[in-house]
């Protein structure tokens, strides 16, 4: 398995309790587990789906808190692979850099690579699992600003977030309006090191809801239940809620407009404030939503500490940024809070005998395993709802898949697709970060199994019952032409 974040710990632990005796091994290319919850280090950093969904199913979230914390969550994480025994199983400092599948031996074969030393070794293994996400942890998208050099004061990225940055009193400017901007807007506001003023500065507006910063009904039923119990139903209900809110803003795109459009201008009271910077073009869920607990960065605005602007950037300035309407924002330290880079599932390349795969041309089955790349699996999470729902799911089919294979004595299979699928991206957010990149991806069908859906009711019941004997065949040795000499892949490229 590759990552040792939130995914790769919950595939351990499934793999290790469906599948006792399996030999595994979880690389992670950082120093420390955690993955995306210790990377990133910023003011405020917390999920933006509830800890109930967003938690493991066998080991529940215990406080009313929903909305948690990055520090929360990464010791939550360490914790759950401690008690379990699974950070055992980890090796830190080991980056996959290539991995060759031969289908003469069934085998795949990584080269591993330390990021600190840039030292390498080969491992092998019959399965491959990536873990690793879908999102560039070394590049984020950062676009040029035209005067950038000339700014006199500190550019930031959230990315990679400066342990000694010092803000307080000064005066900041936010650039973009998705979730890691929503977050850091108030989260700069507070404490002794509380910045001036913040300036969110947003080139179009971005749909965002007020949820409460503590769920009531959690602690109701915490309190009136046994703790098993009681985590069950509390994620029922929030699973039942977000799919039914989905599915509304989906079906009643502009109900769903007035509804947010409502409750914001209820908190701020400003119905010209909210037309202008809190009424997106497009429709709710066609990108994904952005909650702000406690409604702190409204209250924050509200008060008169924060600002939004919505304008296009001209140039940066020594004193700030020169916008497209000549208003200039001056600032002493600018956040470029402008999204991530998607990458394939953390970099690998697959190749197949030595012959490197389209994976733009391949399709994902059961949103989990690839076309074209035998005993391969991807972990894929919701995008409408907590990634944990769907990582799990995979996890669970891959051991299905697993056991399935050793019954039937495959060494190694594939997914076969219908001839006749119509090719989907395989996310359908219309969102930047999304539609910059996602071609260098597989695609989804027009159909099960090979669409992937983002409806967790459905998948919960159908996906571990797939009749794995109808779409995954197993793999044929390819033997080399006799004109055609197969060479190792080359890793230094």
């Amino acid at each position: 398995m590759v990552g040792a974040g939130l995914s790769g710990v919950g595939a351990a632990y499934r793999l290790q309790t469906e599948r006792p005796g399996t030999s595994f091994v979880v690389l992670e290319a950082r120093e420390d587990l955690g993955g995306t919850w210790d990377l990133f280090r910023y003011p405020g950093v917390r999920s933006d789906s509830d800890m109930y969904t967003l938690g493991y199913s066998f080991r529940p979230w215990s406080d009313s808190k929903s909305l948690a914390d990055g520090a929360e969550i990464l010791s939550y994480i360490r914790e759950t692979a401690q008690e379990f025994g699974l950070d055992e199983r980890i090796q830190y400092s080991s980056k996959v850099v290539a991995a060759d599948f031969d289908t003469t031996t069934s085998r795949w074969t990584l080269t591993v690579e330390d990021p600190r030393t840039g030292d390498r070794r080969t491992l092998t293994c019959t399965f491959l699992y990536s873990c690793a996400g879908y999102y560039d942890y070394d590049q984020p998208h950062a676009p040029a600003f035209d005067g950038a050099e000339d700014f006199a004061g500190t550019v930031v990225h959230p990315q990679f977030w400066p342990e000694t940055l010092d803000y307080a009193g000064k005066r900041v400017v936010v650039i973009g309006s998705g979730a890691t901007a929503v977050t850091l807007v108030p989260s700069m506001l507070k404490g002794d090191s509380a910045a001036e003023r913040v300036t969110m500065l947003q080139r179009t507006p971005t749909w965002i809801s007020a949820v409460p910063g503590r769920d009531k009904k959690a602690e109701k039923l915490q309190a009136a239940l046994p703790a098993g119990l009681a985590h069950a139903a509390i994620r029922v209900k929030n699973i039942a809620f977000s799919t039914a809110f989905y599915q509304f803003c989906q079906r009643r795109p502009q109900q769903a407009r007035k509804l947010l459009t409502q409750a914001t201008t209820k908190i701020l009271g400003d119905p010209e404030l909210v037309a202008e910077h809190f009424t997106p073009s497009y429709d709710p869920w066609d990108q994904r939503l952005c909650a702000v607990p406690s409604a702190d960065l409204f209250r924050a605005i509200k008060n008169g500490r924060a600002d939004v602007v919505t304008d296009r950037i001209e140039r940066f300035t020594r004193e700030g940024i020169e916008l497209a309407s000549g208003r200039v924002l001056e600032a002493d330290v600018i956040v470029t809070a402008t999204g991530l880079k998607l990458l394939a599932f953390g970099g690998i390349d697959p190749h197949v005998d030595g012959r490197r795969v389209e994976l733009s041309e391949q399709f994902v089955w059961n949103g989990a395993m690839v076309t074209g790349v035998p005993n391969f699996a991807v972990c894929i999470g919701y995008t409408n709802a907590s990634w944990t729902l769907r990582a799990d799911l995979s996890h669970r089919l891959v051991c299905k898949v697993l056991g399935w294979m050793e019954r039937r004595g495959h060494a190694a299979v594939v997914p076969k697709p219908d001839a006749d699928l119509t090719p989907q991206p395989l996310l359908g957010l219309a969102a930047g970060y999304v539609q910059r990149s996602i071609g260098a991806f597989p695609r989804q069908g027009d159909r099960a199994p090979w669409r992937v859906r983002q409806e967790y009711v459905l998948d919960s019941i159908t996906t571990l019952r797939t009749n794995l004997a109808r779409t995954l065949i197993p793999v044929t040795p390819v033997a080399p032409r006799a004109s055609e000499q197969l060479t190792p892949v080359d890793v230094s490229q």
